[in-house]
């Protein structure tokens, strides 16, 4: 490639009449490369001799930033990687930026940073945790128009795990910090909660009483944040922003829970744990640091109970978990209540006792073994099974189903409701008739007063006009 001064020089000697192998010489460049020069080539202008590697999704990339201007970089690396990129992440990001793919957003400005308080975290001494509301979940879910999300980050590797739930009630509180503690690998010295009404008490800041006792289980020591210090827990904060953004945007709209859930898990093993963490020795990914941290053995579950309603089926059985549960055929169409021990092996499914009843309680209709949860087993209780199939037959009929081409007649009863509306429509007709056949002239009289037009209107007189003037003879 020439420079732009070998290139005024080439054409300079050239109209002074040097051949192209003098000019070559002169400058100690190649002859062909002189030639194509002066046959119009740019100077300064490599030409490109690669395979342009993001061009075949330049309109895939184009199409998803239009559509969501603040979806992330790395999630639509992501994206691609599923589609058959196989360039680097940094590659994606020039060309997206060489293109200009990612329109402004001129209500979204960047805010000025702030300075930031460096906190040490030993390793296996915090584990921070935190709510994610998530909008709009899938409607067959039936978790209404927010389903919320658990976050539980190690400080010093941070690595981190998630569970969606339901509800942010203590009961799913507490199974939720069991399973994300169990997917961490154990548990750490301290647990740090911002100011969450489950955990703190509202009036005094400290532990609540009902919390208690789940701490004292699990034999960890709960930290609250101190009022306005969210920031206190920036290893999670930075995980929920991560969750909303790659992983809940990328929710299908046909996914259950179940795989929304193993989704998530499996981009946590996949991409966010071979993030890169810099380390007293240089650099090593999350997972790497976080084999090294000193967790606790996890013990039993907590015993608390957990209770979800449930709207039974027209087979009679009640979701929960991935898997189907039997109750009593009369109870189609009815809410009921699903309520299992967190560790236990069973679970109840009750009503709402009758009106007038005096017991506060539910009723208990039915008990299951509990299957492994997102197993798709269809669990049924014989009696259950027994009085549907009784159901079902009552409600059938052995009489031959009705034919649409079978000649039927009207009925001696049809004929003789037609015999009765044809008598009075034949009284009907004739009472118009005689009515009809009685006139009154006196209507026509008034009428045609001052209507005869035989007899021609009286002639009205001619008033001379003034202003035209009259010859006498």
């Amino acid at each position: 490639m020439l420079t732009r001064e070998d290139d005024i020089d080439v054409h300079a000697l050239h109209r002074q009449g040097w051949t192209i192998s003098a000019i070559a010489r002169h400058l100690g460049k190649d002859r062909k490369t002189v030639r194509a020069y002066l046959n119009g080539r740019q100077a300064g202008v490599r030409k490109r001799t690669v395979v342009d590697h993001f061009e075949p999704f330049a309109a895939y990339v184009r199409q998803r930033l239009g559509d969501d201007p603040h979806l992330w970089a790395s999630t639509l690396y992501d994206e691609l990687l599923g589609l058959g990129y196989d360039r680097s992440y940094p590659s994606m990001t020039r060309a997206i930026r060489a293109r200009g793919l990612r329109p402004a957003c001129e209500a979204c400005r960047p805010t000025k940073g702030r300075a930031v308080a460096v906190i040490d975290h030993p390793p296996g001494q915090e584990t921070q945790w935190d709510w994610v509301d998530l909008p709009d979940p899938p409607e067959h879910w039936g978790w209404g128009k927010t389903a919320y999300l658990l976050v539980g980050a190690l400080s010093h590797s941070g690595r981190w795990r998630g569970v969606l739930c339901e509800s942010m009630e203590q009961p799913h509180l507490i199974d939720a910090l069991d399973r994300v503690a169990r997917a961490l690998g154990g548990l750490t010295k301290d647990w740090r909660f911002d100011r969450m009404a489950t955990v703190v008490s509202p009036g005094t800041g400290k532990v609540s009483a009902s919390f208690a006792g789940v701490a004292k289980h699990y034999g960890v020591a709960v930290k609250p944040c101190p009022p306005r210090r969210g920031n206190r827990k920036g290893v999670v904060e930075k995980a929920n922003h991560v969750a909303a953004q790659r992983f809940w945007r990328t929710v299908p709209d046909d996914a259950t829970v179940e795989e929304a859930q193993a989704l998530l898990d499996t981009w946590c093993a996949t991409r966010g744990d071979v993030r890169m963490r810099a380390t007293a020795d240089g650099r090593a990914t999350v997972a790497t640091v976080a084999k090294t941290e000193p967790l606790a053995p996890m013990p039993a579950p907590y015993p608390a109970v957990l209770t979800a309603p449930r709207v039974v089926s027209a087979q009679a059985l009640v979701s929960y978990r991935g898997n189907r549960y039997s109750v009593p055929p009369q109870l189609h169409g009815a809410t009921v209540s699903v309520s299992a021990r967190l560790g236990g092996t069973y679970l109840d499914i009750a009503t709402a006792p009758a009106p007038g009843r005096a017991s506060p309680l539910p009723t208990v209709i039915a008990r299951h073994a509990l299957a492994p949860p997102g197993a798709g087993a269809t669990i049924r209780h014989d009696v259950h099974v027994t009085a549907l199939e009784q159901a079902a037959l009552a409600a059938s009929t052995t009489a031959r189903p009705h034919r649409s081409k079978q000649r039927l007649p009207p009925s001696a009863a049809a004929r003789a409701h037609a015999a009765t509306l044809r008598t009075r429509h034949a009284g009907h007709d004739q009472a118009e008739h005689v009515e009809a056949g009685v006139v009154d002239l006196s209507v026509y009289a008034a009428a045609a007063a001052g209507r005869n037009t035989l007899t021609p209107p009286p002639a009205e007189p001619v008033t001379p006009n003034p202003t035209k003037e009259t010859n006498t003879p």
